[in-house]
């Protein structure tokens, strides 16, 4: 395409999840509330992790990180979603477009490898519980979340740099609820050729290395429970492990059901719906499965609030 046919691209238009005008108002209520819980149970993990004192261990570092890595995500996806359901035109400024996919892909990535970092502190725990306080150190701990948020950091900038310093055609809608990489690439005029690789390449190597990270830590350990002699002791074994394996599931389905599933005219709208499930639904699901199945979390949180039942008003 000639040079002057190419106009440059201030804003953008974000499509949305639906168009039906009688669904903007029911969506927009159902949104806000899950959007709310995420912030909520999020924020309280943080503050729960930090003020009691049964919750410092590495288990529960990992977890104020996950939680702070899903707020990062929700927010950085979910008020703009709500935007969209309440203006008849979701405008968002070039600029704010680029920095709204930087953030979305540094807490996706980070959080593919902190739930590795996880899955091998479960399989420390389990499979070497007498060396766990020397091997899961603090210096250790911070390793595998330090690492992870530069390598995403690092990653999310070099995509979101090649993306905008590509030609755009001047057609600016997003078929989308959010700046994302693929339907960004999708406007560009220039050869998409390696921004396509590099998203395509470095999409399959995090999601593939770090699932398996969490397939061979989940295999070693349960080889460790099937050679326990005691009921008691598999059921602890299990029970420890046993949120972070859930969230795995539904974190680890989502991503494998949007990138193996056969491409076809409805496959755009299948990826949207999958990603608001992974994008806002699983920061909101992360908390309430680790509060539930959790008997430490329960207890701090009723510590908490038993003695603000106490202050005096």
């Amino acid at each position: 395409m000639d040079k002057q046919n190419l106009t440059v691209i201030k804003e953008f238009i974000l499509m949305g999840i639906t168009d039906p005008p009688e669904l903007q108002a029911p969506f927009f209520g159902l949104f806000l509330i899950i959007y709310m819980i995420s912030v909520v149970g999020n924020l309280g993990m943080i503050i729960l992790s930090k003020m009691d004192s049964r919750l410092k261990t590495p288990m529960y570092f990992f977890l104020r990180h996950l939680a702070f890595i899903d707020l990062g995500h929700s927010t950085s996806v979910g008020p703009k979603m709500l935007v969209n359901f309440v203006v008849n035109q979701n405008i968002i400024p070039y600029i704010w477009c680029a920095i709204q996919l930087a953030f979305f892909l540094m807490f996706v990535v980070s959080e593919l490898f902190i739930m590795s970092g996880m899955a091998y502190d479960c399989y420390v725990a389990i499979c070497n519980p007498l060396l766990y306080k020397v091997i899961m150190s603090e210096r250790v701990c911070w390793g595998l979340v330090i690492v992870p948020y530069l390598y995403s950091a690092f990653l999310s900038l070099l995509t979101t740099i090649k993306i905008f310093i590509s030609s755009f055609c001047g057609y600016n809608v997003i078929s989308h609820f959010y700046c994302d990489s693929l339907p960004l690439v999708t406007l560009l005029c220039s050869s998409t050729l390696d921004v396509g690789l590099i998203v395509l390449i470095c999409s399959a190597f995090n999601l593939v290395s770090s699932f398996l990270i969490i397939l061979v830590s989940y295999v070693l350990i349960l080889a460790t429970i099937l050679r326990m002699n005691s009921a008691e002791g598999r059921y602890k074994a299990f029970s420890t492990c046993g949120s972070h394996l859930i969230v795995v599931f539904v974190l680890y389905g989502t991503l494998f059901f949007m990138y193996v599933q056969p491409k076809s005219s409805l496959s755009f709208d299948t990826d949207k719906m999958a990603s608001v499930f992974y994008s806002v639904v699983i920061p909101m699901l992360n908390p309430l499965i680790y509060s539930l199945r959790n008997k430490e979390v329960k207890g701090a949180l009723h510590k908490i609030l038993k003695n603000l039942c106490k202050i005096p008003i």
